[in-house]
């Protein structure tokens, strides 16, 4: 089995480099990779990105937002959080049995003193409390597992960024599902180091395999950063491949009550209406005509900022109708 280690934190560079060594180097070998990445939100590939992420909070804190190849629900990262991958042929396992590559970790924390056991159908826990999730993608009979493992990562952070409160959203997506949450260093007598993690899982995964350390060359780092470029840190992969879905978003603004009711699909709005109790100068049905096809990406405000907002909803501006569309 190879070994990688990647050494960037950029999540759209880690998901592309999952991709390159599963799609472009040798099938004939088995691959283990560890990897961390900076504060980030990743998506499920069925998921609906806008429904998953309270983006106020995630623009607030320049939290990166990334789909990867595999199912499953939203996970929040950052350097407290360790993430593996393990790409094998298909028949290792057949039956999407997550359990058999869940061993290795199980193994490593108990040598590290902490007991985890494996519950339900993807997730590792401790006292019933979920530390760690995965998921697989398979394609001509080759198999990408991967999870992440939460060491020491902001609980906090975690919570706020994947809470959507500001919208009532209906849509046939695979939602996630929120577990109770902890870390491996809340469960421990004595603080594990990441470094010591890393060396444990990789031993315990590795064992018996006859192992040999990878390191990316040129060549494989300019292919993995022009897939991170021109496909994962690109809104219409991240956010554009969203499915179909209706939203109601609501505030209370000095000037009223606005309320927002909107058909998107693909992250771009299908159809919008606008109601409340403020006031406005021209017709609503002017503003739904120019919002209608826009997408709901980081330049709606800029693109709002060429009307004239309040003439429409007085005491308006286009960052407030901006950020409550988004």
């Amino acid at each position: 089995m190879i070994y990688i280690e990647s050494e960037s934190t950029d999540p759209y560079e880690n998901l592309a480099l999952e991709e390159y060594v599963f799609e472009s180097m040798d099938r004939g070998e088995e691959y283990f990779m560890l990897w961390q990445n900076q504060n980030s939100i990743i998506v499920g590939k069925y998921q609906n990105t806008i429904e998953e992420v309270n983006q106020e909070f995630v623009d607030k804190h320049e939290i990166k937002v990334a789909r990867r190849l595999s199912g499953g629900g939203a996970v929040y990262h950052d350097e407290g959080n360790l993430n593996y991958t393990i790409i094998v042929d298909r028949d290792k396992n057949p039956d999407f049995e997550f359990k058999l590559f869940a061993v290795p970790v199980i193994e490593a924390l108990r040598e590290l003193g902490v007991e985890a056991e494996f519950n339900g159908r993807n997730d590792l826990v401790i006292g019933g409390r979920k530390f760690s999730g995965s998921s697989q993608y398979v394609k001509d009979n080759r198999i990408l597992h991967h999870g992440c493992i939460m060491l020491d990562s902001n609980l906090d952070m975690l919570k706020e960024a994947l809470r959507v409160t500001a919208a009532k959203i209906e849509s046939k997506s695979i939602k996630s599902v929120r577990s109770r949450v902890t870390t491996i260093n809340e469960n421990s007598a004595v603080a594990i180091p990441m470094d010591i993690l890393k060396e444990t899982i990789r031993k315990h995964v590795l064992k018996g395999k006859g192992s040999r350390y990878y390191g990316l060359t040129e060549k494989d780092f300019r292919g993995i950063q022009k897939n991170a470029r021109e496909k994962y840190a690109t809104w219409e992969w991240n956010y554009g491949k969203s499915p179909a879905c209706s939203i109601r978003r609501e505030h209370k603004y000095a000037g009223g009550l606005v309320t927002v009711h909107m058909e998107v699909e693909n992250a771009a709005i299908k159809t919008i209406r606008i109601y409340g109790d403020f006031f406005g100068n021209r017709d609503l049905s002017e503003l739904e005509a120019f919002l209608t096809g826009m997408p709901l990406d980081d330049k709606l405000q800029e693109r709002l900022d060429e009307i004239s907002i309040g003439e429409y909803i007085h005491g308006m501006t286009s960052e407030e109708l901006a950020a409550l569309i988004r």
